[in-house]
Parts: C-alpha cells; sequence; structure tokens
C-alpha cells in the first residue's frame, strides 16, 4: 500500500506517491484541471488509485506565514472532505507553507530551464510535502 501526495493549485494538482515502505516519495505528474471542477479531479484521482494501491492521502495545507487560515488554505480543507467523501480514505493535512519555494530552488540549483520547471513545480511541491509527512512520521 502506499501514499498519495497531492498540492492542490486553483487550475492544476501535483501527484506524489511513496514507495511500498513509505519512505521515499517520488513525483508523478501534474493533473490540469478548470478552476473548481473538482468533479474532473475526482475523475482523475480514480484512475490513479486504480492503477496504484493507495491508504491514503497528504494533501498539503497551505497556510499563511502567520499560521492562519487564508482562502486557499479553505480550499484545501474543503478538497480534503470532498476527497473522504468520495474514496472513503483517510487524508492528512501537511503545512505547505513554502514547499513552491523550495521546489523552484531545487529546479533552479540543477539548471532547469523555465519551460520544464513550469511543468514539473506542482509535482516536486506534491513531493515535498509527501516526504515531509513520511519523514515526520517516521521519526514519531
Amino acid at each position: 500500500m502506499r501514499i498519495l501526495g497531492l498540492d492542490l493549485g486553483t487550475r492544476t494538482l501535483g501527484l506524489s506517491l511513496s514507495d511500498e515502505t513509505k519512505t521515499i516519495a517520488t513525483p508523478l505528474y501534474t493533473i490540469r484541471y478548470e478552476e473548481e471542477n473538482y468533479q474532473q479531479l475526482l475523475d482523475q484521482l480514480k484512475e490513479v488509485l486504480n492503477e496504484f494501491s493507495i491508504e491514503s492521502f497528504v494533501l498539503g495545507l497551505p497556510k499563511n506565514m502567520d499560521n492562519s487560515i487564508g482562502e486557499h488554505a479553505t480550499m484545501s480543507i474543503e478538497f480534503k472532505e470532498l476527497l473522504e467523501k468520495t474514496f472513503h480514505l483517510p487524508v492528512y493535512l501537511q503545512d505547505e507553507r513554502l514547499t513552491t519555494k523550495e521546489a523552484t530552488n531545487y529546479m533552479l540549483e540543477f539548471d532547469i530551464s523555465r519551460k520544464k520547471r513550469k511543468k514539473k513545480i506542482d509535482s516536486l511541491a506534491a513531493n515535498i510535502i509527501l516526504q515531509t509527512y513520511l519523514d515526520k512520521r517516521r521519526n514519531q
């Protein structure tokens, strides 16, 4: 069984997948969708669940820097509830402050072109979210 990491944006959903031992996260890909068309996302996530044996989700929670909950965090919380209702699997929220910046810095460090960065940023951010969760879980 694996864990699926998710980075929800307004028009994209980055995906990352844990290994069977739940030790290492690997970027999967990014799903593009029409803004607020969550049914389109759920249909594509169903395909991922059919392909991989998923036991739970880790969804990024984009809190504000002062730790408050803003519009994007509220969107993630609502999506969490929709995932739980649709797939009947646990969804864990993981603080994702600065993960997109961290992912961008990582790709800049390895001199990845702007065009490639744009395609990979969301799945890499999902990977950072999932790896952070896996590390935290292992250290508890």
